[in-house]
């Protein structure tokens, strides 16, 4: 049996870690949740799995929440803001921190949860791209694991499984290409967000999916690959591969290419971070390779999805550079999602942070959320 924190339960990653939860309810048990301000899936969630522990980050949710619990005689103790999510991301008998978070917010408790030997199955991408050498560093200082969640990841690890990092000749991360794929760049500018929320195979949580359609998440992913798997930039080609079948897949020294295959059921890749080092009973369709009528390849096109080449750019600077772009994304994407700027206004507001603020101070947490603060602070002023 292992006990589970699950930071960010009620968004995509974190509804379909209670659906692996709940299918194999005799290997885990889930201690503690929290989210931003959704109570009534918060309250659903208390009255089925019983957790000792609730975050909310949201003062109103979180008074009502409380009330909620005392008045209906729950036994979950509620719990408020950041200092909440870093307390339940220590709790002495959880196993696994399961980082579903969306966004910056997800270092310091990720930090903290490995500081205090719990291991991590990461779906919280920013971490990695603002805070990659600081949390690697930690986990192996503390000898704790980072298993990630990405599907593209996870693909990267299970290839990995009998295998050698210094084989590895280069790492193919796929893509699906996202909702424009094969689009131009001045056909997009003005895109609406519903055509842009729209991910071909995905159903993912609305951050990602506006990552998806500029190709920025292939280019996070990037970034977190190269920390994961301590590779140099010019061993990760992300290629195209409108099909999502083969996830991700490994180019090793003597020519083998090993891939990961799968439907594309983010359950997969967190029953395994879950289960590791074994395997779980089969709780996504499985796939029948005769249905499958063809897979297909392409190199991205960096022209037309610019913000894929600020990335890489950004990774290869590194520093501050890859905080400042990071940061600079999640507030652009904000403010397209709130109809503020149009779509191609998302590449330029990142370029140009990129090219504002300086990114060659210390790698410290303080200094990546002073960063981060600077660069948000500057872009709402501007924008709203």
């Amino acid at each position: 049996m292992k006990n589970i924190t699950l930071l960010g339960a009620t968004g995509s990653i974190g509804t379909q870690t209670l659906d692996v939860i709940r299918q194999e309810k005799d290997k885990f048990k889930l201690i503690a949740i929290s989210a931003y301000r959704s109570l009534d899936k918060m309250v659903s969630i208390i009255n089925e799995f019983e957790p000792k522990y609730a975050v909310l980050m949201e003062e109103d949710a979180y008074n009502k929440l409380k009330d909620y619990c005392e008045n209906n005689k729950r036994s979950t103790q509620v719990l408020f803001g950041m200092d909440g999510l870093i307390e339940i991301a220590a709790i002495p008998e959880v196993d696994i921190v399961v980082t579903a978070l969306v966004g910056m917010v997800g270092i310091q408790p990720t930090l903290k949860a490995i500081e205090n030997g719990k291991d991590i199955a990461l779906a919280n991408k920013e971490t990695l791209v603002a805070a990659g050498q600081i949390v690697m560093e930690k986990a192996r200082t503390h000898n704790v694991n980072i298993f990630p969640v990405d599907s593209e990841h996870s693909a990267i690890f299970q290839c990995l499984q009998g295998n050698s990092l210094e084989r590895i000749n280069k790492i193919i991360l796929t893509a699906s290409g996202g909702p424009f794929r094969g689009k131009k760049f001045e056909d997009l500018q003005y895109v609406k967000k519903e055509a842009a929320l729209k991910h071909p195979n995905w159903s993912m949580g609305k951050k990602i999916s506006i990552d998806s359609a500029t190709l920025m998440n292939k280019g996070l992913e990037i970034i977190e690959a190269h920390w994961l798997f301590n590779q140099p930039y010019e061993k990760i080609e992300p290629i195209v591969h409108p099909e999502s079948i083969i996830h991700s897949a490994i180019e090793y020294t003597d020519g083998s290419i090993i891939a990961q295959l799968g439907n594309a059921d983010m359950r997969l890749p967190i029953q395994y971070a879950l289960n590791y080092p074994n395997r779980g009973d089969m709780i996504v369709e499985s796939l029948d390779l005769t249905k499958i009528a063809k897979l297909t390849f392409e190199k991205p096109d960096y022209d037309n999805f610019p913000c894929l080449k600020l990335a890489i750019e950004a990774g290869k600077c590194g520093g501050l550079m890859p905080t400042i772009l990071n940061s600079s994304n999640e507030s652009a994407v904000d403010l397209y999602l709130k109809d503020r700027i149009n779509f191609g206004q998302i590449y330029s507001i990142i370029n140009e942070c990129m090219n504002k603020f300086d990114y060659t101070k210390e790698c410290t947490v303080e200094n990546i959320l002073l960063t981060q603060r600077l660069v948000s602070d500057y872009i709402t002023t501007k924008y709203l």
